[in-house]
């Protein structure tokens, strides 16, 4: 055992002294680069390691939410529960505060563990409630506007001015956050077409811009400017890209509104 020990000691005495030597040498041949290559050396390393860093931060908050706006009995809770359950489940009943949950989509749960999970939040239409939304649009790296296309006239001004809000708002505009119009209830015969509903929106919403254009700027402070000065109101003159599909929470007719949602929050 003591010339175990003795052997064990004289190795730890030749590396302490290997590693004196090679980090003398490292010193030495520091000293022999130039000052000018030693600061451009440092810095690219520093600037590597800050665009690691920041690449790294930025796929960590990378949101995974998405957010259900749209009037009440639009569907917007049906389609929560089918996102997530593959049935109606509590759908009928008008949610008064936030179904928030994060979960895989009820279509990929034969995937568990190659697919993201989505942060989904249905948030109450009412207008009383509507304020609720302003919590969480920051957060959305989507949003899936439900409209219903069964009743849609009757609401058309309502449903206009709610998607006004929404295309306005400071925080969706600056982040170009992609908007899908969900057309939903369309398995019912008597369901306007999508791009019935689109177009109507539209011409709705260019009135609106017409109207809301004396309104002074510290009202609109938090708001932005829609559309292109001068010329009609279409969609594809947002900052941030909208599209429109159709779709039948109660059949369960969603494909479309999970594209969307998968091509937002990537696996």
């Amino acid at each position: 055992m003591w010339v175990s020990a003795v052997s064990a000691m004289e190795g730890m005495e030749h590396w302490k002294r290997e590693i004196q030597d090679r980090l003398q040498q490292g010193i030495e041949y520091a000293h022999q680069i130039p000052p000018t290559q030693m600061y451009a050396a440092a810095t690219v390393l520093l600037f590597t390691t800050i665009l690691l860093l920041a690449i790294r931060l930025f796929k960590r908050t990378k949101s995974n939410t998405i957010v259900l706006a749209g009037l009440s009995g639009s569907g917007k809770t049906v389609l929560f529960y089918q996102l997530r359950d593959g049935s109606v489940h509590q759908g009928t009943v008008t949610s008064m505060e936030p179904n928030e949950d994060t979960f895989l989509l009820h279509s990929e749960t034969t995937k568990k563990g190659k697919m993201k999970p989505v942060h989904v939040v249905d948030v109450p239409g009412h207008s009383r409630l509507r304020p609720k939304l302003d919590e969480f649009l920051p957060q959305a790296a989507g949003i899936v506007f439900v409209v219903d296309a069964l009743e849609f006239l009757p609401s058309l001004s309502a449903v206009s001015e709610y998607l006004y809000d929404i295309l306005t708002n400071a925080s969706v505009v600056k982040k170009k956050v992609p908007i899908l119009i969900c057309c939903n209830k369309t398995d019912k015969v008597t369901a306007h077409t999508k791009e019935f509903i689109r177009k109507q929106i539209e011409k709705e919403i260019e009135k609106l811009r017409a109207s809301r254009s004396g309104i002074s700027e510290a009202d609109i402070a938090n708001d932005t400017t829609l559309g292109i000065p001068g010329e009609v109101f279409s969609f594809s003159h947002c900052v941030n890209k909208v599209s429109i599909a159709e779709a039948s929470g109660w059949t369960g007719e969603i494909s479309q509104v999970e594209q969307f949602i998968r091509a937002h929050v990537k696996p």
